[in-house]
């Protein structure tokens, strides 16, 4: 029976991956430099050469954009099964394509070969937990941990419990996302497609029926987005500038709802205790 898991709130020694794609490799790269160990599995036979070239464009990036102090850097081991990336890290990340039953099963065989303890998080831009981990021996330690492209230098990470994850999982893995530099956001509810995906497809759709309607082009919309609200958001976030209480409010009353500016005209009945 493999050996308790010694969790705690410190960089993580070592890290499984499991999945070497886009996602798989940003975690890669975001471990690796900023100290851990990182164990691979990948199905591609391409996965190193993959892993490699992300490892080469974020070193670039952080020499460029981080003019500060970062550890030594992991080493990076691929391996040739799950439970050789699991056994022994202190943190197993699962980055497979976007498929519910290729989860399924290399999360239940990663919590069968894990020790027992240790963190089990998922990529998924939009599966629920409870989904994923029906078939895992030891659910209570398995979570959604959502990145964002590219993950070695997009901090936000949405922590999002299953049905059966143990309260304490939420706040050990945000522990430990801190030390490697991201911003874990737990996400209270689950919900497919979480908090900022979400907010992307509505964006999306509205930027399709506009183009459906000849009223701008891709390339327009994307202007229209990147020299404006995208800069200001960047800094201020959402609604952060109307200050919250009745501010924010009045902002919805006269921006929100008072033109029939887009095609999601369904809206919420915000209350009085908003």
């Amino acid at each position: 029976m493999p050996e308790e898991s010694n969790l705690s709130g410190k960089r993580p020694r070592a890290v499984g991956l499991l999945g070497g794609g886009v996602i798989g490799g940003g975690w890669a790269a975001r471990f690796i430099l900023n100290g851990a160990d990182v164990r691979l599995y990948g199905r591609s036979p391409r996965t190193l050469e993959r892993v490699q070239r992300i490892l080469t464009s974020a070193r670039r990036a952080y020499r460029q954009l981080m003019p500060v102090w970062l550890p030594p850097e992991g080493s990076l081991t691929v391996v040739k099964s799950v439970a050789e990336a699991v056994r022994g890290v202190d943190l197993v990340q699962e980055s497979a394509p976007e498929c519910l039953e290729l989860k399924r099963q290399l999360l239940a065989d990663a919590a069968r070969e894990a020790p027992h303890g240790t963190l089990i998080c998922s990529s998924t831009s939009g599966f629920r937990p409870s989904l994923l981990q029906a078939e895992m021996d030891h659910p209570e330690f398995f979570l959604v941990a959502h990145p964002f492209q590219p993950v070695y230098l997009l901090p936000l990470v949405e922590l999002c419990a299953g049905e059966r994850t143990v309260p304490d999982a939420l706040e050990q893995a945000a522990a430990i996302y801190r030390t490697i530099g991201m911003h874990p956001l737990i996400v209270r509810k689950e919900m497919d497609g979480f908090i900022a995906n979400r907010l992307q497809d509505a964006i999306s759709r509205e930027a399709l029926w506009m183009v459906h309607d000849d009223v701008a082009t891709l390339q327009e919309i994307d202007d229209a987005v990147r020299y404006s609200w995208a800069l200001r958001r960047a800094v201020m976030g959402s609604y952060r500038m109307s200050n919250g209480g009745l501010r924010m409010r009045q902002s919805i009353a006269q921006w929100a709802f008072k033109w029939p500016w887009s095609r999601l005209t369904e809206k919420p009945d915000m209350g009085p205790t908003f």
